[in-house]
Order: structure tokens, then C-alpha cells, then sequence
């Protein structure tokens, strides 16, 4: 199977991460996000779900602890040669914390500093305290950060592949709203925007697209259930297309009828709001900035009451449960932005008096200058019916 990036980059960035690592004085890493995985080296599974470990040292051989369903999983998608992939058992007494402490001293570490992706559901709780007690040998500290941080700055490729999951996302929308109107029915339009993605070879997104009309159009979660639209109705989306793993998600609330007074202000508060934060993003300024602006124009729109504590995140490879690639817009947030970022920014307004949503959002790229909106679509409200 073919990879989807030459194996010189993955080459270079387990380099760059190996070089992170010296630097920092660690000895090596303990990768258990499935987004390092397949940064580093391709490997391309669900498999993360039970114990699945990769050992990027500070000098020598990435190592790859699985299961056996994942063998051939990780000789076809990734880089790894058959000696760098090791199954742990599955059977009764099956220890894959024990297997990983004798595969660490069988590669030669055996003392250091290890840093380990702690914040990620490829490590979860009760792995978690058993790999605290077995590494008491080493000096263990979280590690989230050290690809997470590097994964931030796209290739050319991986900017060509969020820009074709913007496509997909623009696609979907297109599908949407083509379907949507009284008497419509959510499944419809949902099937017809995933299918749109995969008609054109796209992925499964990281998490579900979010759909709900009339009081669950204030909902920014999935909900099991559908319903056909009323003569007047609100319908609010967030999905994103995905393209190799790379989103580019998007959020709109389209209008089933004519839009209330109500809903045209909302309309106008969120898209002024999406335009100043587009405005705020400079390379070399910090995230909070963009927060401000979103905040300082909803509510001035006096919307304070209907926005949310987060105006957007980053956008890349992930897995589920959820595309979110941090890190966030919130107030306060210190992290600069640097050309090569990619975020999704997104206007939430929900206003439960009133039982109105106007959610309003898009993916951009950050710029040698500003942003590149990665979408075609315009920011008009739609009304439809």
C-alpha cells in the first residue's frame, strides 16, 4: 500500500523529535497518541484503543509494542520493518506494561528521563497508574507536548491535505443545503454530506458531524435521534471533511423560512465576530488575541450571554473521539501563532431564552501575512424553504 508521505519526511520528523528529546535531556519518548503514530511513522489503526505504545528513543530505532490484529496493520501503512514491530499477547495473564518495561531494557533503556504522553485516550487511566508503577527506575514527566508542538507546523503536503478536506467540507455543504427545507429529514441530509466525502475518497471524520434542528439546533454535540424539518425551522451543522486523516472543519446554521429579526442580528453579530478574529491572527501574536476579538464583538452585539469560552482550535491528523487538535482560543492564552498553523474558528451563539442558534465557522490557514480562508463558501445567511 502506498504511503501518504515519502519516507524521507517521516525519516525527518522522527529526527526532529529525536532532536527535541536530546535537548531536553530525555532519554526517550513513550508515544501513545495515535496522531504521533501516524505523524512519525504512517501506522494507521483504531488499534489504540487497547494498550499500544511506540518507544521513540533519543538515539536509535523507533519500536512499536502492539497487538497482533495490528501486525499487518503496521507492516502496510507505516514505515516500521517486521523488527521494529512487537505483539504483546492476548491471553489471561496478558501484562503489555510488563512487555513494554522488558522491550525498553531489550533496546537498551534502562535508566533517564522519559517523557510520556499522558493526556490522550491512547492511555488511559488504568494503563496509566500500572505504567506509574512499573517505571520507577526512570525519571517519568508528561510528554504530551513534544510532537503535539511539532505537529503544529504543516509540510506542503499536509497544507495540500487540509486544503482537500476543506474542499470536502465545502462539498458537504453544498449537499446540505441543496437538501435542506420543510419537511426534510436529518438522516437525508446527513447521509448525503458524509456521503459526498467518501464519494470523493475522503475519510471518517474524528468524530460524528453534529446535526439537530429546532431546540437541538442549540446543541454542539452529537445527539442520537433525527427528525424532518418544520416549515420554520433552524438547522445547525458542524462536520469537516478529512482527507489522508487532515480536517478542516466547518459550522453553519442554515434557516429553514425567512429568518426573525432575532435571528438576522445574531447572523450579523457572528459573522462580524468570525471576520475579527480572522483579522487578529498574525503570525508571531498570541492565541488569546483572537479570543478577545471574538468576544469584544459579541458583545458589543450584546451576545454576551449566548457565546461560548472558546472561539476555535487547531485542526490536523487526529483520531477519535474528537478532530480537536489543540490547542484552543481562550482568553489568555499565550501560545503564538506561526505560518504553517491551521485553526478552526467558530462563532458559537445559542441563545436558550430564546431558543435561537446562530453558529457560524470555518478553517483557516495562518500566513507568512494573515490567513488564507480555506473555504469557498460565503458568509450570507441562508434561507431556504
Amino acid at each position: 500500500m502506498p504511503l501518504h508521505f515519502a519516507e524521507s519526511e517521516y525519516r525527518q520528523r522522527i529526527q526532529t523529535v529525536q532532536q527535541q528529546l536530546r535537548r531536553d535531556g530525555r532519554t526517550a519518548l513513550l508515544a501513545f497518541a495515535p496522531e504521533t503514530h501516524y505523524y512519525l511513522t504512517g501506522f494507521d489503526t483504531f488499534g489504540f484503543a487497547m494498550f499500544q505504545c511506540m518507544i521513540v528513543p533519543a538515539e536509535g530505532e523507533v519500536r512499536l509494542l502492539t497487538r497482533a490484529p495490528d501486525y499487518r496493520q503496521a507492516q502496510q501503512t507505516s514505515i516500521l520493518s517486521d523488527q521494529q514491530i512487537h505483539i504483546w499477547k492476548d491471553e489471561e495473564a496478558a501484562d503489555p506494561v510488563a512487555d513494554l518495561g522488558d522491550l525498553m531494557l531489550e533496546i537498551g533503556i534502562y535508566e533517564g528521563k522519559l517523557a510520556v504522553e499522558m493526556q490522550t485516550v491512547g492511555l488511559n487511566a488504568w494503563y496509566g497508574a500500572q505504567l506509574t508503577d512499573r517505571l520507577t527506575a526512570y525519571e517519568v514527566d508528561d510528554g504530551t507536548e513534544v510532537v503535539r508542538n511539532i505537529r503544529r507546523h504543516k509540510s506542503p503536503i499536509e497544507i495540500e491535505y487540509t486544503r482537500k478536506a476543506a474542499e470536502l467540507s465545502d462539498v458537504a455543504l453544498d449537499r446540505a443545503v441543496l437538501l435542506t427545507k420543510p419537511g426534510a429529514f436529518e438522516g437525508d441530509i446527513l447521509a448525503a454530506m458524509q456521503g459526498s466525502i467518501f464519494e470523493a475518497g475522503g475519510d471518517y471524520a474524528g468524530n460524528e458531524f453534529i446535526i439537530g434542528s429546532g431546540q437541538g439546533g442549540l446543541l454542539c454535540r452529537y445527539f442520537s435521534g433525527r427528525r424532518s424539518l418544520d416549515s420554520e425551522d433552524q438547522l445547525t451543522l458542524e462536520w469537516s471533511g478529512a482527507w489522508r486523516r487532515y480536517h478542516a472543519a466547518m459550522m453553519r446554521t442554515l434557516i429553514v423560512g425567512k429568518a426573525n429579526k432575532k435571528q438576522q442580528a445574531m447572523h450579523a453579530a457572528a459573522t462580524e465576530a468570525l471576520l475579527a478574529c480572522e483579522e487578529a491572527i498574525k503570525p508571531g501574536d498570541a492565541m488569546g488575541n483572537v479570543f478577545d476579538a471574538h468576544a469584544k464583538t459579541l458583545d458589543a452585539h450584546g451576545f454576551s450571554h449566548a457565546r461560548l469560552n472558546a472561539c476555535g482550535y487547531g485542526m490536523g491528523a487526529v483520531y477519535n473521539p474528537i478532530w480537536v487538535d489543540f490547542p484552543m482560543f481562550y482568553e489568555g492564552n499565550p501560545l503564538v501563532m506561526e505560518p504553517g498553523n491551521v485553526f478552526f474558528l467558530h462563532m458559537v451563539l445559542m441563545d436558550s431564552k430564546e431558543n435561537l442558534a446562530m453558529c457560524w465557522g470555518h478553517s483557516v490557514l495562518v500566513t507568512e501575512t494573515g490567513v488564507d480562508r480555506l473555504s469557498r463558501h460565503p458568509l450570507d445567511l441562508v434561507e431556504l424553504g
